[in-house]
């Protein structure tokens, strides 16, 4: 974990703490102080088991908009937290949930990287469209964008094509462009060894199969080099008992289905044609084909007719940018875009 996302964590629950030593009134000094950090929600998954941890920032004057943060794969949404106080400072409520089987959406550590028997894909779309309602009710006619990274920018890809007429814009980052038949092959690979594992063996085979080949371009100090050029982004990763937990047959199928959706014809095609959104990549990141793949989407949307498509490659940087020597500049690239579309409107 970002050392200065668990030091604000600390902070919370210090406050929390000696909340309970506080009169009435010092109490509700208490709460703005917790809501000047994040307010964190739950609410019923789709899936009608699991309860979904999500989080909610909010700007201390006037709000412009809101964006919602889609997380990658074997993260959580609080790795977010800087970039989405960087957003609040600029006038967005930004929110973010853990998915089923990540963050605090679940029991157990057990339970980290899956997300329900075979493919979940359809469960995670319907929990991401609820913290949407949920915030949207709040933030009414406001400019709403929507931002998916990784695993979570296939998500926000098929999001779109379902529900863009509800977005004021999307940011599509650390995303790539797999080929059905490798996509296909995944699946059933997911499938013939849950037939005999059961869905929630984690399986070697499959993870290497997904991830093998992704740290050939690094010096390979780490198995997650291939992560960030930064050294420190790669170890704090590392040593973040919520990342990096290896998928179940379970979580790879819902992977390798949605990476799959995410680049078929049908849902570049139904993705709305005036809905603004930015491809954001590194380099050297291996999702995206070291950014061939990010091209090629690029390309894909161009000639489905959608008007306004932007991209911005940042050379030297790896997959996620965010935490990355490139982090300050992503962020403004991803604020002004959003502004943009703000005023535009």
């Amino acid at each position: 974990m970002p050392c200065e996302v668990s030091e604000r964590i600390r902070l919370r629950d210090a406050v929390t703490e000696a909340a309970a030593l506080l009169t009435a009134a010092e109490k509700k000094v208490h709460f703005i102080l917790i809501m000047l950090m994040y307010q964190e929600i739950t609410y019923p998954s789709s899936d009608k088991k699991t309860t979904i941890h999500a989080y909610i920032w909010r700007p201390h004057g006037c709000v412009r908009g809101a964006v919602q943060i889609v997380h990658g794969m074997a993260e959580y949404a609080l790795r977010y937290e800087q970039f989405a106080n960087f957003l609040t400072a600029r006038g967005f409520v930004v929110c973010a949930e853990d998915h089923l089987g990540h963050g605090k959406s679940v029991l157990s550590a057990d339970e980290l990287g899956y997300f329900d028997g075979g493919d979940a894909t359809d469960k995670v779309l319907a929990d991401i469209h609820a913290l949407s309602d949920i915030v949207r009710a709040e933030t009414r006619n406001l400019p709403y964008f929507m931002l998916g990274h990784s695993m979570g920018s296939f998500f926000c890809r098929k999001y779109i094509s379902l529900y863009g007429g509800e977005l004021a814009g999307a940011v599509i980052m650390g995303t790539g462009f797999q080929p059905s038949v490798a996509t296909g092959f995944g699946k059933l690979a997911a499938t013939l060894v849950a037939a005999f594992k059961g869905w929630k063996h984690r399986s070697p085979f499959i993870d290497k199969l997904a991830f093998g080949a992704y740290n050939a371009k690094t010096d390979k100090r780490t198995p997650y080099d291939w992560l960030s050029a930064e050294k420190k982004n790669v170890d704090d990763y590392i040593a973040d008992d919520l990342c990096g937990a290896t998928f179940t047959c379970g979580g790879f199928k819902t992977l390798f289905s949605i990476v799959g959706q995410a680049c078929s014809a049908k849902t570049i095609k139904s993705t709305p044609k005036n809905l603004p959104i930015y491809l954001v990549a590194g380099d050297g990141d291996p999702v995206g084909g070291y950014s061939k793949g990010v091209k090629k989407l690029y390309d894909k949307f161009i000639k489905a007719g959608i008007s306004d498509v932007q991209m911005t490659i940042y050379r030297g940087a790896r997959h996620e940018i965010l935490n990355d020597f490139c982090a300050p500049q992503v962020m403004e690239d991803i604020s002004s875009f959003a502004l943009s579309h703000i005023s535009a409107n």
